[in-house]
């Protein structure tokens, strides 16, 4: 019945969708010349052979899932993978990251005859959705259309799977078109079978297998002279209103360490010159890479407002307070830190990545600070002691460790699809 009706609504949405696509184009949140891949219109064909075709739903998602695409082109060589998202920072960093035979478009917006225009174009031959974004239309077309599909890294917060509930039948009819689930942990796991999943296995969060984030070596020594020997700290991935607490701290920090700098990586990059401009307004010496600025000794906090460059800042500071966390969003991405170096801070909200945050915490690598002045005295203390820094930052290389394993589990999982898959295009062309 819910779904009935959702369909229903969305045969009638296209002009009212439209109007908003439009909308958001001018705010910047859809791509310029590429939003009406939006309305199943893409601009490009599909590619001779087969198609794997991964819907991840931002930047963080499609990070997750690089080092499977290029095991999964390895293994199918002949194939091509396309990665769908829904938002334009992802689609600038799946074209500077995507290998050689995989490609980006924007994801339909769920609309019945968007939907149906965007598969009829691509006819993919396998599907592989990534986490939680279940939108109806799209799923339920795939299905009918008899191609696979699999949930990567499934996650089903406690929230979510109690709104689930309340329509169990819905619910079914969604999870149930997955032949299979991997979930990014038991818990999550359980929950999707609760929902009536037909098969579900747990082979590890995908986020804790992501490669370390890059630096282009040429910028890591350019902020490196910026900064000489200043005490630096981090503040990465922060969403609205965390940007005023780790400014906050960071006075308190300047009270015990007269030069120190932070550099403060927003998770949304277009944010950077409105956080400048309260920033600067609050009297703080702020500047703004996006801008030409670098962080000289003059700057107090430096705003990292480009995309891709998180890798790079991460390696310049040793203690990092990972943002979202102290919003109640659920925490950005622990592991990546943990991968380079770090000393870890976050808040008290992560439950986004509570397997990654047990993990370190369990190793002794990380500390929940649940403020300004829990955070301030945090990063105080951390910084005064290089031995804690050290021993923060082996703990949470060791955390990670085993993590591994876990994209070969995954694709020993997906082996009986794609070896179901065509292994050379047709009449021996190569695809491109």
């Amino acid at each position: 019945m819910l779904l009935g009706l959702y369909r229903g609504f969305g045969r009638l949405a296209p002009p009212v969708a439209r109007l908003m696509l439009m909308q958001r184009r001018l705010r910047g949140k859809e791509h310029p010349e590429r939003y009406c891949e939006r309305m199943g219109k893409p601009r490009r064909d599909r590619p001779d052979g087969a198609l794997i075709w991964i819907h991840a739903a931002s930047v963080g998602e499609t990070q997750s899932v690089l080092p499977l695409i290029e095991r999964l082109l390895a293994r199918l060589p002949a194939a091509h993978v396309m990665v769908t998202s829904g938002t334009v920072t992802s689609a600038q960093l799946m074209k500077k990251r995507l290998p050689a035979q995989a490609f980006h478009q924007f994801v339909p917006v769920d609309c019945p005859s968007w939907v149906q225009r965007f598969l009829d174009r691509f006819r993919p031959d396998l599907a592989l959705w990534v986490e939680s974004e279940l939108w109806p239309t799209l799923l339920t077309e795939t299905a009918r259309r008899g191609v696979p599909a699999v949930l990567l890294n499934g996650r089903m917060s406690q929230r979510s799977f109690r709104r689930w509930r309340r329509f169990p039948g819905a619910a079914r009819q969604l999870v149930g078109t997955f032949d299979l689930v991997m979930a990014q942990s038991a818990d999550d796991g359980e929950r999707f079978r609760r929902l009536g999943a037909a098969r579900v296995e747990t082979p590890g969060n995908l986020k804790m297998a992501a490669s370390p984030l890059p630096a282009d070596p040429a910028a890591l020594a350019a902020v490196g002279r910026a900064i000489g020997g200043r005490p630096v700290w981090l503040a990465a991935s922060t969403h609205p209103g965390e940007e005023e607490a780790v400014a906050e701290a960071h006075r308190t920090v300047r009270r015990q360490f007269g030069d120190a700098l932070l550099i403060l990586v927003p998770r949304h990059p277009e944010r950077g010159p409105a956080i400048a401009g309260d920033l600067r307004g609050a009297g703080h010496a702020a500047g703004l890479r996006s801008a030409g600025d670098a962080p000289g000794r003059e700057t107090e906090i430096y705003i990292a407002d480009t995309l891709g460059e998180l890798g790079l800042f991460y390696r310049a500071a040793a203690v990092a307070f990972v943002g979202g966390s102290l919003a109640t969003h659920g925490g950005q991405n622990l592991s990546e830190p943990a991968q380079l170096d770090c000393a870890i801070l976050h808040g008290p909200h992560i439950g986004n990545f509570a397997d990654i945050g047990e993990a370190l915490r369990a190793a002794g690598a990380s500390e929940t600070v649940a403020s300004a002045d829990a955070l301030a005295h945090a990063v105080c203390r951390l910084l005064a002691d290089p031995a804690e820094r050290r021993d923060r930052a082996t703990g949470a290389a060791r955390a990670v460790q085993g993590s591994a394993g876990i994209l070969d589990r995954a694709m020993a999982l997906l082996e009986p699809y794609t070896a179901a898959l065509p292994q050379a295009p047709p009449d021996g062309r190569d695809g491109a």
